[in-house]
């Protein structure tokens, strides 16, 4: 069996009740900082953009539920890119502004922040700041700070705070689905990577697409 399919099982064998376990061992409050939805620092030759990975069908929502066009909403993932935006590059990242920061990131007078498609937005964000350790899967935001179980936790001001079980349940399932449709991505990218010629070329699951996400 191919490694990202065996990974895929252990993906769909894991127990939401243990991932919660591990949730409320490590403890978590989102305090609405922001430093998730954000560069470093304001200026695109200062720090790297924000990148959340997007997958397809979580564009075409986020287009349906704001009435937005395909590049409002994602970009294509900059890693592979030269400096000019050009080459071949695996999947999309949410779209930016010119700080760097996610596009649909807002904040109050008083600096807290606010997603203003919460109720839509992607399962990288709404799992935040917590990742399975599963091969296949994505790592946000650099190493682990803390881990229980199958479960780690990455930096972020709201680690080490009280979580009510239902919260934590939550949370659980969505990472649960999240490990799922990485490893879903990861193969259906695979299984349809069809090399084509362009300045700039995206492969996700769906196979190659120009940045506006018009398929090749």
């Amino acid at each position: 069996m191919d490694s990202l399919e065996a990974e895929l099982d252990r993906a769909r064998a894991l127990d939401v009740g243990e991932l919660a376990d591990a949730i409320e061992t490590i403890g978590f409050e989102c305090t609405r900082c922001g430093a998730c939805c954000k560069a470093e620092t304001c200026g695109e030759d200062e720090a790297d953009p924000h990148t959340a990975t997007v997958f397809p069908d979580e564009i075409r929502r986020l287009q349906d539920a704001g009435d937005y066009d395909f590049r409002d909403v994602a970009r294509p993932m900059p890693y592979g890119l030269d400096d000019d935006g050009e080459g071949e590059t695996f999947e999309w990242a949410l779209a930016t502004d010119g700080c760097g920061d996610c596009t649909f990131y807002a904040e109050d007078d008083d600096g807290t922040g606010a997603c203003t498609v919460h109720g839509d937005r992607p399962l990288i964000c709404r799992t935040y700041p917590f990742s399975v350790a599963l091969g296949g899967t994505s790592q946000p935001m650099g190493e682990a700070v803390d881990e229980a179980g199958m479960v780690r936790a990455h930096e972020c001001e709201g680690l080490g705070r009280d979580i009510s079980r239902e919260d934590a349940e939550d949370l659980a399932a969505a990472l649960k689905e999240r490990a799922v449709r990485e490893l879903q991505e990861a193969i259906g990218v695979r299984d349809n990577y069809d090399p084509v010629e362009g300045e700039t070329v995206v492969y996700d699951s769906e196979g190659p697409k120009r940045p506006d996400g018009t398929p090749y």
